[in-house]
C-alpha cells in the first residue's frame, strides 16, 4: 500500500515490482499475489489494461490512519482515558498538528466536507 499511496496514480504489479527490488529481490508473483489479496479486501480497485491490471487505492493514507485510530479508540471501555494517554505519548510536533488539525474542524460548518469551511 505503502507503494500505491506514494505514486498517488494507478500502478501495475510490475511497476511496484521493479520499485521493491531496489530494496530487496522479491517475486513478481509474490506482489502479484499481494495485489490481488489487498484487492479482494476491498483496500485496492483495479481496471484491467492490455493484458495486465491497473491497482489504485480505495481511499488515502490519512483516510486509512483516520480510521484505524477511530478503530482503537472505539474499542476502548474508556474512550477519554484512551485519548488523554494517547495524547500523553505525543510528540510537540504531533500536539501541533492536532491543534491545526482541531482549528480547521472548528472553521467547518456542520454538515461540510472536511476542507470546506466558510472564509
Amino acid at each position: 500500500m505503502t507503494r500505491v499511496w506514494k505514486w498517488n496514480r494507478p500502478v501495475t504489479v510490475r511497476e511496484v515490482l521493479e520499485d521493491l527490488q531496489q530494496e530487496r529481490s522479491i517475486a513478481y508473483t509474490t506482489v502479484m499475489t499481494v495485489m490481488d489479496n489487498l484487492h479482494q479486501k476491498g483496500w485496492l480497485r483495479r481496471e484491467v489494461q492490455g493484458r495486465a491490471y491497473r491497482y489504485a487505492a480505495v481511499s488515502t493514507r490519512a483516510a486509512y490512519s483516520a480510521a484505524l485510530m477511530n478503530e482503537a479508540w472505539s474499542a476502548s471501555d474508556n474512550p477519554a482515558a484512551a485519548l488523554v494517554a494517547f495524547f500523553g505519548m505525543m510528540s510537540e510536533e504531533q500536539r501541533d498538528a492536532l491543534r491545526d488539525a482541531m482549528r480547521v474542524v472548528q472553521l467547518e460548518e456542520p454538515g461540510e466536507s472536511p476542507g470546506e469551511s466558510r472564509r
